[in-house]
């Protein structure tokens, strides 16, 4: 089968992926290789699943598990978590989706620390990375006067 014979499921997978990187992983939302290499890993997943003999809803999950693989821990959304969190006082909720974004590269040495798998919030580093964000955040907004 081609590409071509879907691109209902085509749209389908990058609509999703494109609607979950605008939400959580804003910085990525623009990468169109990114998004085309995933989408057509998915679409992949999703037409072999099929052919196995999987029922549609089955192939869809299995297609998701590729789309996005590696994307369900958000840096920017834990970002933003500590900005509501921690700093409502300073930083408006408003701005802080443009913040959490602004702070990606500036906390980039301290997420490279640990290792980020899908499940990361659940485990016990996560506290870690968490306290250590805040105080960078702490800083960086004292250094630009936000505080």
């Amino acid at each position: 089968m081609n590409k071509k014979d879907y691109p209902a499921d085509m749209s389908y997978f990058r609509l999703s992926l494109l609607a979950f990187l605008r939400e959580s992983h804003p910085h990525l939302a623009t990468d169109e290789k990114f998004i085309n290499a995933r989408t057509a890993a998915a679409l992949d997943v999703y037409e072999q699943a099929v052919k196995n003999g999987n029922n549609p809803i089955e192939s869809e999950r299995l297609a998701n598990e590729v789309l996005f693989n590696g994307l369900h821990f958000s840096k920017y959304n834990t970002l933003k978590n500590i900005l509501w969190n921690e700093f409502a006082n300073e930083v408006p909720e408003d701005n802080a989706a443009a913040l959490a974004l602004k702070l990606l590269p500036e906390c980039e040495s301290i997420f490279a620390d640990y290792f980020l798998s899908d499940n990361f919030a659940y485990e016990p580093e996560y506290n870690l990375l968490y306290t250590e964000l805040t105080g960078t955040i702490a800083l960086y907004l004292e250094s630009h006067e936000l505080q």
